[in-house]
């Protein structure tokens, strides 16, 4: 049997080249502040790759993406080990965009203190009088670079997602910098509305994008995780003030109030965060998790 190593591993994923695809394994670590933390989170990864796959399958419509099964049964003898059920995703190579797409419908986080300290979120001004988690009139987009692990994501302008596309693909930089906008845009719309008939509100999410050997656009990544979107529910939420939340933001407020954590969590809010993660899971795709 041919054994595999990853070549790439970011804070969370490892991929792995198998010839004609790659295999994206979503691990059990997680992140914040982006530093990995020391635990790691018992079904996570698994409960990551079976939402993306959902999201993937429910937003075909919109725009192709790049994943190909999750059955380890589809990938090389190597991953139909226990280890890699229900965590692995086999998927198109691309070529990934340089820019992380986020797209902000409540504000909240960091855009609420840009917000409070001058009136906009990531250099785009919003109406005045708006109150902590409430609703934006229309989501907005707001690009960032991709940080190397350790370094934090830079938040950059539409305008200047258009200089960095077009330094990596000349002639090409306006026409990508526009598509992703707007398919990020139409993904969160269509998802966030669906999520709401399911009792949760998404206030925003980051997803990427990649071209394929012919150039055409294709969503990548990851999608609509708990990892990568703030997740709160319907019941309760009232603007003006935090909200609770079904993602890792849960993580990051006990690592607020616990400066000298060391990044390090207890074993109680390692259990909440799986249990958060599986109640939005089921919520959202209507079935039990079964790794």
């Amino acid at each position: 049997m041919k054994e595999y190593k990853p070549f790439k591993e970011g804070k969370v994923r490892e991929i792995y080249d198998a010839g004609d695809s790659l295999i994206m394994v979503a691990t059990d670590r997680i992140s914040a502040f982006d530093v990995i933390l020391k635990n790691k989170v018992e079904k996570k990864g698994s409960i990551l790759t079976q939402m993306s796959a959902f999201w993937f399958d429910f937003t075909k419509d919109i725009i192709d993406n790049h994943m190909l099964s999750t059955d380890t049964a589809d990938m090389p003898e190597f991953f139909r080990q226990e280890r890699f059920e229900g965590n692995s995703m086999k998927c198109r190579k691309l070529h990934m965009l340089p820019i992380e797409c986020i797209v902000r419908g409540y504000i909240t986080g960091s855009g609420w203190a840009s917000y409070c300290e001058n009136g906009t979120v990531c250099g785009i001004e919003l109406p005045a009088g708006l109150e902590e988690s409430e609703k934006l009139p229309e989501p907005i987009y707001t690009p960032s670079t991709k940080a190397e692990i350790g370094d934090h994501d830079e938040n950059i302008s539409y305008e200047r997602s258009i200089e960095v596309l077009e330094k990596e693909y000349p002639g090409r930089g306006e026409e990508l910098a526009s598509a992703i906008r707007d398919t990020t845009i139409a993904i969160y719309r269509k998802c966030a509305e669906y999520a709401l008939s399911k009792g949760i509100i998404i206030a925003d999410t980051k997803l990427e994008f990649g071209l394929d050997d012919e150039g055409r656009l294709v969503l990548g990544d990851e999608m609509l995780t708990p990892d990568s979107s703030r997740f709160w529910p319907l019941e309760g939420y009232e603007k003006g003030k935090s909200q609770p939340s079904y993602d890792k933001q849960f993580v990051r407020n006990w690592l607020k109030a616990n400066p000298d954590s060391d990044y390090k969590l207890p074993d109680e809010i390692i259990e909440k965060t799986v249990d958060k993660y599986l109640e939005a899971f089921e919520k959202l795709t209507g079935r039990k998790f079964d790794k």
